[in-house]
This record gives C-alpha cells, sequence and structure tokens, in this order.
C-alpha cells in the first residue's frame, strides 16, 4: 500500500512568496545606513561674539526695573579771603544726583517632545542639550546686540551709537584720502594719538580718563596686523599693530592700549562710514549690569502636547556710559 502525501495549503496559493521593489529598496537603504561612518560632530551655525571682552559686567540684584548710580559734583561758594577777613572763607558745596538705567528681561523658552527624549537616549545624541546650546547662542547674540548698539524696542544704546558721543571725520592722509587702507603708518598713528588726546582732554586731563580701549571693523584691524613694516635691527620687521601699541600716547603715559576687532564698527559711522570707537574700559567709567545671569527657570511636563517644557530667564541692563567725556567716534577710517 503506497503511503500518502498530505500537503498543506499555502497562504500563497500556488505562486512563490517574493519581495517585491519597494521593500528591496527599503531594505536596501537600511543596509546603506549600517555602513555609514556617521560623524559626531554636530555643526552649529557661524557666529561671533564679543560683549566679554569689551565691557565689565556686574552680575547680581535679582529682578529689578532698573539700577541706579549716584553722582556728585563740587563747587565752592564765597569770594575767598578779602583783607584778611575770616568770615569770607569760601565754603564747598557738594550737589549729589541720580543716574537711572533701564533693565530689560530675556526669555525663550524650549519643548522637548517625550518621545524625543527616549529616542536620544537610544542615539546618545540629546536634543534637549541640543536646544540649551541654542538658547544659549541666541542669548549671547542678544547680550551682543545689547552690548554694542542697544535694543532699540527700548530706546537704548550701545558702545557704538551712543547719543551723547559727537562723531567727528578722521582727517586725510598725503593720499587726499581718510581710510586706513591709504594712509601710512605714521598717518594711522596720528588718528590713535588723536582720538586718545581729545577724550583725555574732554576729561580735564584726569590721568585715570585716558582711553585704553580702541575698537575698529574687521577689514582696518586685518591691515594692521598683515601689513609688515622694516625696522633696523628686527628681522622680518614689525606690522602696523604692533608699532601702533608701542608708539601712542597712552602707552607714553603708562596706559596698556588695547586696539580688537569689532563687526558693529562696520558702518556705525555718519554715512555709513566705518567708525573707530575710543574710551575707558573701566566700570567706572562704563558698565553693564545683569542683575539676572540666564537662569533655567522651570521645567514641567505637558500632557496636552506629550512634552517637557523649559523657561530661560535673564534681566539684562543698559550699557551704563557714567562719563561721556573720554568716549570718541572717529569716522572714516
Amino acid at each position: 500500500m503506497g503511503q500518502k502525501r498530505i500537503v498543506f495549503p499555502s497562504m500563497f496559493g500556488n505562486a512563490v512568496p517574493t519581495f517585491d521593489a519597494a521593500a528591496i529598496s527599503s531594505g536596501m537603504a537600511f543596509l546603506v545606513s549600517e555602513l555609514e561612518k556617521i560623524d559626531p560632530k554636530l555643526r552649529e551655525p557661524l557666529t561671533s561674539t564679543t560683549y566679554p571682552r569689551d565691557i565689565e559686567i556686574e552680575s547680581g540684584g535679582g529682578w529689578v526695573e532698573a539700577t541706579s548710580a549716584m553722582n556728585v559734583d563740587f563747587s565752592a561758594t564765597g569770594q575767598g579771603e578779602v583783607g584778611g577777613v575770616q568770615n569770607n572763607i569760601r565754603r564747598i558745596q557738594a550737589d549729589v544726583s541720580k543716574d537711572l538705567f533701564k533693565v530689560m528681561p530675556y526669555e525663550i523658552s524650549m519643548g522637548v517632545k517625550y518621545v524625543d527624549v527616549q529616542r536620544g537616549a537610544v542615539s546618545g545624541r540629546s536634543i534637549e542639550q541640543i536646544y540649551d546650546k541654542g538658547i544659549r547662542l541666541d542669548y549671547d547674540k542678544y547680550m551682543d546686540t545689547n552690548t554694542y548698539i542697544g535694543q532699540e524696542k527700548y530706546g537704548t544704546q550701545g558702545l557704538v551709537n551712543q547719543n551723547g558721543v559727537t562723531a567727528v571725520a578722521v582727517k586725510a592722509g598725503v593720499s587726499t584720502k581718510t581710510t586706513w587702507a591709504d594712509k601710512t603708518p605714521v598717518e594711522i598713528l596720528d588718528d590713535i594719538n588723536e582720538a586718545i588726546t581729545a577724550g583725555w582732554a574732554a576729561a580735564q586731563y584726569d590721568q585715570s580718563a585716558i582711553p585704553n580701549h580702541i575698537l575698529i571693523p574687521p577689514k582696518q584691524y586685518t591691515h594692521l596686523v598683515s601689513t609688515t613694516l622694516t625696522v633696523a635691527g628686527v628681522t622680518g620687521g614689525i606690522s602696523i599693530l604692533e608699532y601702533l601699541l608701542n608708539n601712542n600716547i597712552a602707552k607714553n603715559k603708562g596706559v596698556d592700549l588695547f586696539i580688537g576687532d569689532c563687526r558693529w564698527c562696520e558702518g556705525a559711522g555718519v554715512g555709513n562710514k566705518d567708525r573707530l570707537v575710543a574710551y575707558v574700559n573701566d566700570s567706572v567709567f562704563v558698565g553693564m549690569d545683569v542683575p539676572v545671569p540666564l537662569t533655567r527657570a522651570m521645567t514641567q511636563p505637558n500632557v496636552t502636547t506629550a512634552s517637557y517644557e523649559s523657561l530661560y530667564v535673564s534681566n539684562v541692563g543698559q550699557v551704563k556710559v557714567h562719563y561721556i567725556e573720554p568716549f570718541v567716534y572717529r569716522d572714516g577710517i
């Protein structure tokens, strides 16, 4: 008696099971991704902030609406001793006043989906940390704007556009042009010394009021660094920048002068001319309060959006110019 062969019905009928083109394509894409070399570096936006270099910042104070600074001015009344009469001795008077400066709230938030938090744990790349870096970058850009040009919304100014500073055009050189690219190193030094001396003279030649900080556009700074002077006894010569730093009037008076590049000086002058800014970089003369530094104030879950939401805050003051006299603007460099 012959054996019976039992045949089980196929779910595919009589057809041979195959993969369609879409399945093959998606599968190959998966395999290709497995063969990728993943660069762990996350490239952030190109930007630059220099505000900590160019102004002294004082932290603390809390959620105030303004900061203040006290000033005193002195005068003497009377005519002095006349004919030996003692009751005509001059008497000193003190006039105390107060300046108020605006403080502005900075607020920014982020939301991270719960699913993205879990996926980040698998991939090893935290979306929360990425957002945190973005917030701190935004804050630095805000601080940069606040430092150099102020906040238009609040009617404040910064280091390069103070209303109380009169801008003056630099003198033309032998080329009949004012731009440093067309001037000799000696003519550029003359511009530097003229700016320093003007600020010093406006401050009644007070030794503490000699400008020690000069900002210029990056193009002019590059010219100073890259152009070499031939100096006897110096192999390879020196740059114009080194020449300026060693031969200016501030250096002669025992003050170390800083000359730095600042993109905010580009086109900041009258008629969109490039501007030189000279001032005393000291909190006695100019500074900025940050009563509340950037802080992660709160984080809470949001069931509706299935996410964690965080609020970052800061309380930032305007640029405070206490002595306007040694502040100098020179346009057209």
